[in-house]
């Protein structure tokens, strides 16, 4: 009798272990914090996140969770929203710009940190390098240093007559100044004159639109950072105003009202994050996972930007065109 009771007791356990498995305790479901400079608001990293998670078998509120932090384009937020996702234990940490990689950074060197968009990790000091990171981060880089070159060569290929180009950047972010540098190299070779017109904050675009004006610019680069993205809409209101063709980052800002972009699409770094995500989630190291490069840019053009300024977009750069906005 009491063999049989132990037999039974051995398979109930065997059938029921799957079920407890799967009904794992509140406390056992994976927490991810989301750390970005955005607001909610047509943010590009919820559907690539969401989508991403999904397509490795995570669906939010069942057997993952999701601790979203927004700084509302405030970048002065993100070393208090780290230090907060830390204080709740999250198992990782996304980091989705420069400022909140580095917050995070330095917020935790033990939870595993995943980079969506890191324009020079190695140089910014996130890892030591792409094929062996060496501590808590892996993830994305952009190559943003090496794309800014072919921004301006698109954006002087569009409008051939342009001799002095305004870039338009944020000093305050990691990072940013090399990629200022990167435009100037590339702005000797293609001939065209560089005027440098910094803007912490949406108060200082007017002014800054209106020194591009005084100095003569003939067209606008938007440098990316977080207070452009997030105010993209009044800087494509501004060019606009100023008669000034803009270059910028991504999709986002033409779709805004920009005359054009050239980058890798947010959404998709956002959904190839989550690969580094589920990897660690299984067991892997961030310092064992090499960061990734993107292989695929797209050109987007806004034409009924082009016609409001009276520019017609040359057949070179039109067939180029990954996405063309009428």
């Amino acid at each position: 009798m009491r063999l049989r009771t132990a037999a039974l007791i051995v398979t109930l356990g065997v059938l029921l272990a799957p079920l407890a498995a799967d009904a794992q305790p509140p406390g056992k479901v994976p927490r991810i914090g989301v750390l970005t400079g955005l607001s909610p608001k047509g943010s590009p990293w919820i559907y690539g996140l969401r989508e991403g998670l999904r397509g490795f078998g995570y669906l939010e509120g069942q057997n993952i969770a999701l601790e979203w932090r927004w700084t509302h384009g405030k970048a002065e937020r993100f070393p208090d929203l780290a230090a907060e996702l830390v204080r709740l234990k999250v198992d990782v940490i996304v980091a989705t710009n420069n400022p909140a990689i580095h917050a995070a950074q330095r917020a935790t060197r033990t939870i595993p940190i995943v980079m969506v968009i890191a324009t020079d990790p190695v140089g910014l000091g996130f890892v030591a390098s792409l094929a062996r990171p060496g501590g808590n981060i892996t993830g994305l880089s952009v190559q943003s240093r090496e794309t800014g070159g072919k921004r301006l060569e698109l954006l002087k290929e569009a409008v051939p007559n342009v001799s002095r180009v305004a870039v338009l950047w944020d000093p305050t972010e990691p990072g940013r100044r090399d990629q200022v540098g990167e435009v100037e190299v590339a702005a000797r070779a293609l001939g065209v004159q560089v005027q440098l017109v910094e803007a912490r904050s949406p108060s200082e675009l007017d002014s800054a639109f209106a020194a591009m004006t005084r100095e003569g610019a003939g067209a606008v680069y938007v440098q990316g950072s977080t207070m452009p993205f997030v105010h993209r809409a009044r800087i494509a209101e501004l060019a606009a105003k100023r008669r000034l063709p803009a270059m910028c980052l991504a999709r986002e800002y033409v779709e805004a009202g920009c005359l054009m972009s050239y980058s890798t699409s947010f959404s998709d770094q956002a959904r190839r994050a989550t690969y580094f995500v589920d990897k660690i989630l299984k067991g892997a190291k961030p310092a064992d996972l090499p960061v990734e490069q993107p292989t695929r840019f797209e050109l987007v053009l806004n034409l009924k930007t082009a016609k409001a300024l009276g520019l017609t977009i040359p057949q070179s750069v039109l067939i180029r065109a990954d996405n063309v906005i009428q």
